[in-house]
């Protein structure tokens, strides 16, 4: 049985396929497309489907729209109408806005008809979505479950529930306009950011001092006894949040705060770090104080976290180490791009009441390329220098070794918005300046922006502090401590704080990346290596195409790219120019 799931409301336009409860493939829609988050997020778009991501999935499997019997799409009409009819908030800020949403989602079903689709078609809620992305995803078969973000459906920013079995049980909710996502999104564009750039402000947050502002964050968001949280309301004007171009009302932030707004050419001060680091500490109370209660109501030893604010590193690490779970998963994609796959989960367990599938361990399910297309993307391209060495992994090995940034690309994409080693740039972890060089001349970003190591997951206790073990670090979706012997010898991937979001680096799951930093380790005793996303202000690359258009245009030294390791020609007769 096939079942595609999809995400196109909003933003993080994604595609995922199961086969008999196990996912075979999924991707997001802007890593083909090549525009930012998939499509802008309008009340005029949402029936706009992820299409290269489809076609990618129903390729992978060798099948058409014909042969899926089952296709489902994260949003749900009847609670976005209910929403409306009880003049309830809403992400838009018009009720004409609301009601064209309200009347293009019922394009979606149409459009896979008209492609083919002969089966049934499910709407699932936003919510419902994540919270199976999760749950679902992992082999729990009992689980508390906290989805956080801005908005779902349903007037709710957050969601508690009790996963048991085949079934998601709501314990407790947080409707909307109190909503940590949102706050996030205000905050960003108050320090002068983009209204998607929460990442930049959680970097940002290690260099400052939370309590400058902890009694102004205070006075905006605090815990409810009932195991939730509330805001001021009329001072966080989350309605007029608006993406395109990035603006927000902030004046209820600089009144409680005292800080006037940044702006974007403006220098970052220590108050701007002030603001993000009392951010992060009250993110951190919420999130903890949620999970506790969690635990009090649903007696589990296991938990999911899911939505766009599982991506905080940071906060997942408080949660769960410093909450009273044994157990911990998060998938990948926790936002809002693994919809897809949260809402395909939901039709074959909760919906069907099918066996559950086997855990999603890693994030590898995107496109993958053989070596004869790899070859001939290369031979394409004048002023290549290629060469293709029998001892791969240490020849990447002794080049990084000798200060080389390496772009990385091998085997099938990552699903979510960390690169994993499949679609990496890989450097020396040890020293600091290549952590600054990296920011400056091949990302073109920030200072403050931290770099991640990946580890050999055998090596992660020896060189971090972890109190709890959890597969969230296979997908640095966790900051840890390093220990402090060991900050002399990883001064690229040490965030400012002495932490590091790690990825712990499975031999059975990446064999090749592993035994690159197992090469590493070897030259140099350290066991691990720098890794970003391969991307230069897009996003992350997916094609060879991709991969040569990034790495000729930035100061990247090599392309390891399949079994080839690639440099740019610049003797004479043959220049970077004539590669481009």
């Amino acid at each position: 049985m096939y079942i595609l799931g999809i995400n196109s409301v909003y933003h993080e336009s994604s595609a995922a396929l199961l086969k008999d409860g196990t996912v075979v493939a999924a991707a997001e829609e802007e890593r083909f497309n090549r525009v930012k988050h998939g499509k802008q997020a309008r009340a005029d778009n949402p029936d706009e489907l992820p299409v290269s991501a489809i076609r990618f999935c129903l390729d992978k499997a060798g099948i058409t729209l014909a042969d899926v019997d089952h296709v489902t799409c994260a949003a749900d009409p009847a609670e976005i109408q209910a929403v409306k009819d009880g003049g309830l908030p809403s992400p838009w800020d018009s009720a004409e806005k609301q009601s064209l949403f309200l009347d293009t989602l019922p394009n979606i079903p149409k459009k896979f008809t008209e492609l083919g689709f002969t089966g049934d078609f499910h709407w699932v809620a936003h919510h419902t979505a994540h919270g199976a992305s999760a749950y679902f995803a992992s082999t729990f078969p009992d689980a508390a479950v906290l989805v956080v973000d801005a908005l779902g459906d349903d007037a709710y920013s957050t969601r508690l529930y009790h996963g048991k079995g085949n079934a998601l049980e709501v314990v407790q909710s947080v409707r909307y306009p109190a909503s940590i996502g949102y706050l996030w999104e205000l905050v960003s564009v108050f320090l002068g950011f983009g209204v998607y750039d929460a990442a930049k402000v959680m970097g940002l947050a290690a260099y400052g001092d939370p309590q400058r502002f902890a009694e102004g964050f205070g006075r905006l968001a605090w815990t409810t006894e009932d195991g939730g949280f509330d805001m001021r309301h009329d001072l966080l004007k989350f309605s007029d949040i608006l993406y395109y171009p990035p603006s927000a009302d902030t004046s209820g932030l600089e009144s409680v705060l005292g800080v006037r707004p940044r702006r974007p050419e403006e220098p970052l001060e220590d108050v701007h770090h002030d603001i993000a680091a009392a951010l992060q500490e009250k993110t951190n109370e919420l999130v903890l104080h949620m999970v506790r209660h969690l635990h009090s109501v649903t007696g589990a030893s296991r938990l999911c976290l899911a939505g766009g604010v599982a991506l905080n590193c940071v906060t997942n690490q408080v949660a769960f180490e410093q909450g009273p779970f044994d157990e911990l998963y998060v998938q990948p994609a926790a936002h809002d791009g693994g919809l897809s796959v949260g809402s395909a989960l939901h039709v074959w367990n909760a919906i069907l009441g099918r066996e559950r599938g086997e855990e999603m361990r890693h994030a590898y399910w995107g496109p993958s390329y053989t070596e004869a297309e790899i070859e001939k993307e290369l031979a394409a391209r004048d002023g290549l220098l290629v060469e293709r060495p029998e001892d791969f992994e240490g020849q990447v090995a002794r080049l990084l070794g000798e200060g080389h940034v390496i772009g990385l690309f091998q085997g099938a994409m990552e699903l979510g918005p960390r690169a994993l080693g499949n679609r990496s740039i890989i450097g020396d972890p040890r020293s600091r300046s290549m952590r600054d060089d990296l920011n400056h001349k091949v990302k073109h970003r920030e200072y403050f922006r931290p770099l991640a190591p990946s580890v050999l997951s055998e090596a992660v206790p020896e060189w971090f502090e972890v109190a709890k073990e959890t597969s969230a670090g296979d997908f640095m979706l966790m900051a840890y401590p390093a220990k402090a012997d060991k900050h002399d010898r990883m001064g690229a991937v040490l965030h400012v704080d002495n932490t590091c979001r790690i990825q712990a680096v499975r031999a059975d799951v990446n064999p090749r990346f592993h035994r690159i930093i197992s090469e590493f380790e070897a030259l140099t005793g350290v066991p691990m290596v720098l890794n970003t996303s391969f991307n230069d202000q897009e996003p992350i690359i997916c094609s060879p195409a991709d991969a040569l258009a990034t790495f000729l245009k930035t100061e990247i030294d090599y392309l390891a790219i399949g079994p080839f390791l690639v440099r740019k020609d610049v003797s004479e007769g043959g220049t970077e120019g004539a590669a481009q």
